[in-house]
């Protein structure tokens, strides 16, 4: 169905006025950005099939990393839930990273142990695992904002990941460069990103270089 110039306006309109209040955390997208899922789920319609809303993912995350997606906790990062989104878990980088529970004594991944419909898989800490079963989102960076490409060494996020040399490797001063098949998204790059607004972001799925 085709829209009409007035629909056009009205929606334009709310678009704007949305970004408007959006928050001062709220980053520029062409379209709206999918959200980013805890460790270990599923496609993203069986997720939605399978996730209860029960958020005991959210209880369990030792980095406090996952947040329930609503209307008011997206909104500082210009995202509203879709359909069947309302209530499932997503995980906000810039706000809190998930650290693949490094800081947790336990054997797998916490998230997945606490789900108890298999939205979320059960994944062992192993790096191994990790790299074959957690595939949140893919690292992109922005080569205008980040200051090893425009002004300065930095080299913060490259210290950050989980996977260094591997799923991010250090260019020329110290230049951040991804390589998607290593990258998991777990966004501890875009969280320590000193840049304003941030020149690393985690886009859900995977990215291609």
């Amino acid at each position: 169905m085709e829209l009409s110039r007035r629909d056009l306006l009205i929606n334009a309109a709310a678009a704007a006025a949305a970004l408007a209040g959006a928050g001062v955390m709220a980053r520029p997208a062409a379209a709206p950005a999918r959200a980013v899922r805890p460790p270990g789920a599923r496609a993203e319609a069986e997720f939605l099939a399978l996730c209860i809303r029960c958020a005991r993912c959210n209880d369990a995350c030792p980095n406090q990393a996952i947040q329930t997606f609503t209307k008011e906790s997206g909104r500082r990062f210009s995202m509203t839930p879709g359909r069947g989104e309302e209530g499932t878990p997503v995980i906000f980088p810039r706000l809190q990273a998930c650290n693949l529970c490094q800081s947790d004594p336990g054997d797998v991944l916490r998230c997945g142990e606490a789900c108890p419909t298999g939205a979320l898989k059960l994944i062992k800490k192993e790096p191994a695992a990790v790299q074959e079963h957690v595939a949140m989102g893919t690292a992109v960076v922005d080569k205008n904002l980040c200051f090893s490409y425009t002004t300065a060494c930095c080299g913060v996020c490259i210290r950050a990941c989980p996977f260094p040399g591997k799923a991010l490797k250090a260019g020329m001063h110290e230049q951040p460069m991804v390589d998607p098949e290593y990258c998991v998204g777990c966004g501890l790059c875009e969280r320590v990103c000193v840049r304003y607004p941030q020149a690393i972001t985690i886009k859900a799925g995977r990215v291609t270089a």
